[in-house]
Formats: structure tokens, sequence, C-alpha cells
């Protein structure tokens, strides 16, 4: 059946004045021909509701234009989910709930065809506006849930899962104040395909219902899962520390430290000096201190070391504090990062510039090194020559070996000096007959 005879055929029926017909053979002629071959029919069919239709006539011929659009990519390429999306938009805002559903069911039979989780990212989303639709538009919890159970089985868990999924479904139940569901699906989540997100949602839904008994057994189960985890021990501690229990918080803090891999350590010890700080325990936090730099030498915990002495407010704090500054310079000497040690001599002055003495001050001012500037040869990434750099150099006064540097240094500035008074003075007696020519 070709177009211009539907045209032909609207055409006579609008000349005798029946519209409805008119309209009810477009619809018809719309519903079997396809796009590529209906362009005639469609520009007819604006036209004749531009004359004779409604506002509501001139929408559904628009609305029915980019509905045969989306059908022609879909049928074209089934995986587009794009399209899916798009052509699913217009028929939420337009069509009845059966027609919905009818675009979603054919939309989510398009499963991708490779098992990665990279295909299936856009996919899964056809499910989570299914079920959202299903539950906020058609208002239909029991329709939810089956569309959130079919998503369910339907991911392949043992390869990889979507926590979302999960999570969006628990809290679904929740709404529908079935509690005993969204744990179930949560519990099963866990046991099928364990991941943080899951984990962090689960124990989040117990702190909200106060339960926290369950939470700790959702943290320990969590930790089982990742010991390295260093957030999750932290948020395990801080637990146990809100519901007054510091035994616990510190043991749990100690079975932490104890981790032979962790992705954020120095987050961790701060977190549990932070802890024995604020239970004023300042013996267990210099202790921890202690413990701290036997593992690493950093300058930044050199310097926290000691503002923690400054900051104990005790007898001899002072003291306490100079004394860790004096250490930490002692160990910091054979450390090969320059930076590091100038760090600490000058958070030692500024320390000593607001409580020390002259004295004081003068000895930390006599340890500053000496900033040169030097140049070294570049290599590019094939081995090649690549010139000459410049760079800053520290040379420190204490070590032994930079003392004849030291020596050069003060030998090349005494020269300097007085090379330019010499200069200056040659240039003294010109001046002076000038002034008398004049």
């Amino acid at each position: 059946m070709d177009e211009r005879l539907y045209v032909a055929f609207a055409k006579f029926e609008e000349n005798q004045k029946e519209f409805e017909r008119v309209r009810v053979i477009y619809k018809y002629a719309l519903d079997r021909i396809s796009k590529q071959e209906a362009q005639e029919l469609f520009k007819n069919y604006t036209i004749f509701e531009k004359k004779f239709g409604d506002r509501r006539g001139i929408e559904d011929i628009i609305v029915s234009k980019r509905r045969f659009q989306y059908e022609e990519e879909v049928k074209a390429n089934p995986h587009n989910y794009d399209a899916w999306f798009d052509y699913l938009r217009l028929v939420e805002s337009d069509a009845e709930a059966e027609t919905v559903r009818e675009v979603y069911e054919r939309a989510i039979a398009n499963v991708p065809p490779i098992q990665e989780k990279r295909h299936w990212k856009r996919y899964i989303y056809l499910w989570v506006n299914y079920a959202l639709y299903e539950e906020l538009e058609a208002k239909d919890p029991e329709r939810t849930r089956q569309v959130y159970q079919a998503s369910l089985e339907l991911i392949p868990h043992k390869k990889f899962t979507f926590a979302k999924m999960w999570l969006l479904y628990a809290q679904f139940e929740i709404r529908q104040k079935n509690l005993p569901f969204a744990r179930r699906a949560l519990g099963t989540s866990i046991g099928k395909c364990p991941k943080n997100k899951l984990f962090k949602g689960y124990i989040e839904l117990e702190l909200q219902l106060r339960e926290f008994d369950r939470c700790r057994k959702l943290y320990e189960k969590f930790l089982e899962f990742g010991p390295e985890n260093c957030t999750s021990w932290i948020k395990f501690a801080e637990l146990e520390t809100i519901l007054g229990d510091t035994e616990r918080a510190r043991a749990i803090y100690e079975l932490a430290i104890s981790q032979p891999r962790l992705d954020m350590p120095e987050v961790l010890w701060k977190s549990y000096i932070d802890f024995e700080i604020e239970q004023e325990e300042t013996e267990r936090t210099r202790n921890l201190y202690r413990r701290l730099l036997q593992r690493t030498q950093h300058v930044k915990v050199w310097i926290s070391f000691a503002q923690f002495e400054l900051s104990s407010g005790k007898e001899g704090s002072l003291a306490k504090c100079r004394q860790i500054y004096e250490e930490a310079n002692k160990t910091l000497r054979n450390c090969e990062e320059k930076e590091e040690r100038l760090m600490l001599l000058e958070s030692w002055r500024s320390f000593e510039d607001e409580f020390g003495t002259t004295s004081d001050k003068e000895r930390v001012d006599k340890l500053m090194p000496e900033k040169v500037k030097k140049r070294r040869k570049v290599q590019a990434d094939d081995g090649s020559d690549a010139g000459w750099e410049e760079y800053y150099d520290y040379i420190f006064p204490e070590d032994a070996a930079n003392q004849p540097n030291l020596k050069l240094l003060a030998m090349a500035k005494l020269w300097k000096k007085q090379q330019q008074e010499k200069e200056a003075a040659e240039q003294d007696p010109d001046e002076d007959i000038d002034e008398s020519e004049s």
C-alpha cells in the first residue's frame, strides 16, 4: 500500500467534512508504513491537525512522529539503550501505564550479549527506571517488587554485581515497612557478592534503626572481607566511642594498626592518636607517637609529636617539646630529603620565636642551612643527554662533611664583598674629580 493512496483517501474524507474518519485513516496508515516511506503522510496529517484539530491533536501528531523515529532506531539497534531511554521518556509523559510497561518490557528484553560490567552499566538503569516508574507513577508496590527481584536474578553476581540495585531494593522495602525483606536482601547481597558499598549501606541502615549489636556484627564481617580498609576500622572505633565503650574502641584500633597491609595507615594512626588525646590519656598518646616513630621517621610525625607535648599544658611541656625537636633533628641528619629537615628546623624556630630565650633562638638560627644554587645533568627517557638544569640544595652546618663547603662559601662571600668594596673605591676618586671640575 502506497502512502499516496492513504493521503488521497484522507483528503476525500476531509472534503466530506468527516474529520474523525480522516484522523482514523492517518493513524491507521502510520501504524502500517515505515517512517522512511511516510514523510508525505506525516506532512499532510500535521497540516490537517493544524487546520481542524485542537492543541491535543497537534501534540498527538508530534508525539506519533517522535515515536516513529524511536521505533526505527531501536529496530535498527535493539542494544542502543540511549534510544530506549528517550523513547521511554516520551511514552511516560504521554501514554497509558500499559503502553509504558510494554515499552519497558521490550527494552529490558535486550540483555547485553557480553557478561562484562562496562556493557551492563547503561542497561541496568532501564531496570532502575522501570522500578521507580512502577513505584512512583503507577503506585503498584507488588509490580515494583517483581521488577527489583527480576533484575537481581538476571545480574550475573558471580562475575560482577550492582550494589545500587540491592540498596534501592532494600530502601523500597523499608518504604513499604517490610524491614525483614530489606534485611534479607542485603544479607543475600553480602553473601553472594560482598562489596564495600553494600556493607556501608547495610551498616548505615542499622545505624538509623539504632541496632548497634547488628552494626557490630556487620563491621566484623566487613573487616574480615577487607582488613586493609582503614576507613572501616576508624568508623567501627568511632561507633564504640559514641556508645561509650572506650576499651572496645582502643582494642579495635590496636587490631587495626597490627594489620600487615593497610590502604591509608597515616590516617588510621592519626585517628588513634586523636582518640587518645580526646580521652586525655597523655601517656598513652606519647607511647603511640613513639611506636609510630619506630615505623616511620616522617618529619610531620615529629612536628605533630612536638606540638602535642606543647599543647599538653602540663609542667615541663616547653622542655619536652624542645627535647623532641632536638631528638628529631639528630635523627633526620641521615635523612636524604633535606627539605624535610629544613621543615623541622623552621617549625622549631617558630616555637623558639614564641617561647624561647634569645640564646635558644640563636642556637636554632645556627642550625639553619645555606641555600645554594647548583647545576646537574639531565637525561632524557631514552638515556640521551638532555642538557643541564639548575636546582637548589641545602648545606647544613652540623654536617661534618659539609664543613669544607661552608668554608669555601664563606671565603667566596668574603672575596665578593672585597671585590665590591674595591670597585666602589676605584669609582670614588673619579666622582671627586668630576665634582671639582664642575
